[in-house]
């Protein structure tokens, strides 16, 4: 297979790497030699899976989390490129620099697929997916990810949640941060900058990044400029006030398609504030209120290539703009006693959206209206409790959801989870959860082109079934595996001129059923002479009950490390994932792509640390896309500085 043979070009390449950084980093003693035992992380707290901190041996969800450290050695550039190595968690771009994306978890679609900021939801009303490169990776402090239904605890996530958690603000008057830049290939550059502090009882955190590339393909380029705050100020000895802001605005030309003869471009601007407080009553209870604003637009031009299929060179065809607004909060009290940790709590938001549809004349000839505008508004509020019940060795956690929309009406999402300490070293989860995700906007009420709103859309409905066993009593390795059973009811599709008289357009309808499976394994070793290796396999089968078709789903991930903070530290990461593609899109998904980064620590002054960094993006020039037309970079190189103080 050419992956097999893509792993023997790589083997003597790395061992010579690391023989190198190994000839620099010295002689070790018996006690750096010895192997360190992997051990079960107790002190790791999960917020997602009941939206309060708790150990993640008390998790029965099944959840993967990144921390801002492996960001960092990852030299990652968009939030996108980190996600793409977590298992079950696929992730369709193009890896070009600052490429749009689209998430998917198991068998969901990205609309089931929630993502939120620090708890707010950044999920586009009109499509109900979310866009991950309004995000910069520099503000993150950990990303935890639930795979499976969440709506027991957020709502509209039959797919899963990826909770996005930026960074603290600082505890100390002298200021700490870091600066880091980089450059590569066709005009790529990385600059950024934070800083955190306390200024007598105010504590900060603040951001700015600028992004620029001329792409790695034909007529792409990419251009985002970001800035973000967070201020904290103590109440009282028992309160926090909490206040953040950021505003980025991403500009992406996405390229040339002449099978349609089109030139695609892409411009966002995404701007959030949000306020929280959170105080303590007492011993056992606290509370927590939180406000949020999110503005986003979304525009998309699409323009004649001049092949003549859609008009003269540069001819408008179709352009499209979306600007929404979101206003919400919530409230949420936890009572933490003896075995009990009860949540309970409601949320709300209301979002209205500006959906502006603009025809070129070509699309005018065949019936499209010159101009199509809706300003569909959405109400939602839900309240929710669940608790953490502790019994020995097992731990228990119900939970329940009532959720209800001004389009969709009433939904309730139940669920229950158990672990069990098999020993100090193995862990039992298992869960069962009843999850939905609500339609579009512009699927109900706004529409598109040769597609009518169905006002009488319902959500779509899941239950999901998962277990899964996580042991690190092998003397050198932690090992986890969980399996899944999802049953899909009213699945959205799109049924071909199902409008009906007059239009005959298109229509959205929930006649959909399928039901997936799968298998998710991952596994670490311990570092041995500082060089550790880890990897992770994902399948997913999804069955259509009609018309019967079944598909299947692959992602695989694999990864080697050396890490000596005394000398260097170099990672080599790898990844192929495969989805059932149409043959007319003559995708290309046989190879793994492999990227290569290197660390080195410089001197530096006594206030602080520098480092430079090699990053080596497709090392060996695989293929790896869904489309002809959009295929990913060949290799790239960058180098970069990053000084911390």
């Amino acid at each position: 297979m050419v992956y097999h043979g893509t792993l023997i070009r790589i083997l003597p390449g790395m061992i010579l790497l690391l023989a190198v950084c190994a000839s620099g980093a010295g002689a070790y003693d018996e006690t750096e030699m010895a192997i360190l035992k992997m051990y079960y992380r107790e002190r790791d707290l999960v917020v997602s899976a009941t939206r309060h901190p708790k150990p993640i041996s008390l998790v029965a969800e099944n959840v993967s989390v990144v921390t801002a450290e492996e960001i960092e050695q990852m030299n990652a550039h968009s939030l996108a490129e980190v996600l793409n190595r977590i298992p079950g968690l696929f992730v369709k771009f193009n890896q070009d620099f600052g490429s749009t994306s689209l998430l998917e978890i198991q068998s969901s679609d990205p609309r089931h697929v929630l993502v939120l900021l620090d708890g707010t939801p950044w999920n586009y009303l009109n499509s109900g997916s979310a866009e991950t490169h309004t995000i910069p990776v520099g503000i993150i402090e950990r990303i935890e990810v639930v795979k499976g239904p969440a709506s027991s605890s957020w709502g509209s996530s039959l797919g899963g949640v990826i909770h996005i958690i930026t960074k603290r603000t600082g505890d100390a008057q002298t200021p700490r941060g870091e600066v880091r830049t980089s450059f590569g290939e066709q005009n790529s550059a990385d600059h950024r900058g934070e800083v955190a502090g306390r200024f007598g009882r105010l504590g900060y955190y603040l951001y700015g990044g600028r992004q620029d590339s001329d792409g790695f393909w034909s007529s792409r380029s990419f251009q985002s400029d970001t800035v973000y705050g967070k201020f904290s100020y103590p109440l009282s000895d028992r309160g926090m006030l909490t206040l953040t802001s950021g505003y980025c605005e991403p500009e992406i030309d996405l390229g040339e398609f002449p099978s349609q003869d089109l030139t695609q471009a892409s411009r966002s601007r995404s701007f959030l504030i949000t306020t929280a407080l959170e105080t303590r009553l007492d011993r056992d209870v606290s509370l927590t209120v939180a406000f949020h604003r999110l503005d986003q637009t979304l525009s998309l031009q699409n323009d004649a290539l001049g092949l003549g299929f859609t008009g003269t060179e540069g001819d408008s065809y179709l352009d499209a703009t979306y600007d929404e607004e979101t206003t919400g909060g919530g409230g949420q009290m936890v009572w933490e006693t003896g075995r009990h940790t009860l949540v309970a709590g409601a949320d709300f938001d209301r979002g209205r959206l500006d959906q502006t549809i603009t025809a070129g004349s070509l699309l005018q000839t065949i019936g499209v209206p010159a101009e199509s505008a809706s300003q569909p508004i959405l109400e939602n509020w839900g309240v929710f409790v669940n608790d953490t019940i502790i019994f020995q060795k097992w731990s228990l956690t119900p939970g329940f959801r009532y959720d209800r929309n001004s389009i969709s009406g009433s939904y309730l999402s139940p669920s229950l989870g158990i672990t069990y300490q098999l020993d100090e070293a193995s862990l039992f989860r298992a869960s069962v959860a009843r999850g939905f995700t609500l339609p579009p906007l512009s699927w109900t009420s706004g529409g598109g082109v040769l597609l009518d709103p169905n006002p009488d859309l319902e959500p779509e409905r899941v239950w999901s079934y998962q277990a899964g066993l996580e042991t690190s009593g092998a003397r050198y390795f932690w090992v986890r595996s969980n399996v899944f059973y999802n049953d899909l009811e009213n699945a959205l599709v799109v049924e071909p001129y199902g409008a009906g008289p007059p239009t005959y357009n298109d229509l959205v309808v929930n006649d959909g059923d399928l039901r997936s499976r799968g298998i998710e394994l991952e596994l670490e070793t311990v570092a041995v002479h500082h060089v550790s290796c880890w990897g992770g396999v994902a399948y997913v089968q999804v069955k259509e009950l009609e018309p019967g078709e079944t598909n299947g789903f692959y992602n695989y991930n694999i990864g080697l490390r050396y890490d000596d903070p005394r000398f260097c530290t170099a990672q080599l990461f790898g990844y192929r994932n495969q989805w059932e593609v149409d043959p007319v899109y003559r995708a290309n998904q046989s190879d793994f792509i492999w990227d290569l980064n290197l660390t080195r620590k410089i001197p530096a002054p006594a206030w602080g640390s520098s480092e430079i960094f090699l990053s080596a993006h497709n090392l060996f020039n695989g293929s790896q896309y869904t489309w002809s037309e959009n295929p990913n970079p060949d290799r790239w190189l960058e180098v970069g500085i990053r000084l911390k103080f």
